[in-house]
């Protein structure tokens, strides 16, 4: 657990000091004018209807691209300058390095959904919505994309581990990602798309009319669980044996 915190506390330096930070405000921000300009019908919900609209964008694209921009920054630095040999030389574990970039990943994420909630609440106040806040819909809904991340930034890492260039981890998570425009379409293949997850388990149940997004949200959380736990076993099994 002290090699575990250790590299926690090493990570959270790094990440003080990057542009990283620019990057996870980026989609909650473009998300409100989204949110101010939905078409609220009068017998609606209209926090369904925000969550709906603005949700395409920020759980299609950037929530999939943030999966794996994250770890591919964290390990930068280790792929320069010999930086993997001088860090396994202290005094923590292949395994505790490898947990700590997958948690840092994994609590930056969580930022980016916060911040996201605030901009469906900016976005409901300057819409002047008077329905109280749907807090079970946007926290059960932004806890499920949080959690469709997981696998993707488990698998991005393992791939950030071996790969020493940087881009080419993006240019690859970007191309699946952008795939996922057409296979979420796919009631077959789509649910079990790693790049599709995040939007399917975020989008308001009244929203789910056709391909992936029919599927029940208990199967789609089964089926994330399930590519976590491999993706994150690989990754790890992968470090452990990897020569620095």
């Amino acid at each position: 657990m002290g090699g575990l915190l250790r590299v926690l506390s090493a990570e959270r330096l790094k990440m003080s000091k990057s542009w990283i930070w620019l990057i996870l405000l980026a989609s909650p921000i473009i998300s409100v004018p989204i949110g101010v300009l939905t078409q609220i019908p009068e017998d609606g919900n209209p926090w369904t209807y925000i969550l709906g609209s603005m949700v395409v964008l920020h759980a299609l694209l950037f929530l999939p691209i943030l999966s794996g921009l994250l770890p591919a920054f964290l390990c930068r630095y280790e792929h320069t300058g010999g930086g993997w040999k001088q860090l396994l030389v202290l005094p923590v574990s292949r395994t505790a390095v490898y947990l700590g970039k997958l948690l840092t990943s994994a609590l930056l994420l969580a930022f980016c959904q916060i911040m996201f909630l605030g901009a469906i609440l900016l976005a409901g106040w300057i819409q002047h919505v008077t329905v109280p806040v749907s807090w079970g819909l946007l926290l059960t809904n932004l806890l499920g994309g949080w959690v469709a991340c997981l696998p993707l930034v488990a698998l991005q890492l393992g791939v950030s581990l071996s790969w020493a260039s940087f881009a080419a981890p993006l240019v690859v998570n970007v191309s699946l990602t952008i795939s996922s425009m057409l296979i979420i379409n796919s009631a077959k293949i789509g649910p079990f798309y790693p790049w599709a997850q995040p939007v399917l388990a975020m989008m308001p149940h009244q929203e789910r009319n056709f391909g992936a997004f029919n599927l029940p949200i208990e199967s789609l959380m089964i089926t994330v669980v399930g590519s976590f736990v491999l993706f994150f076993a690989a990754g790890l099994i992968y470090f452990r044996r990897k020569e620095i």
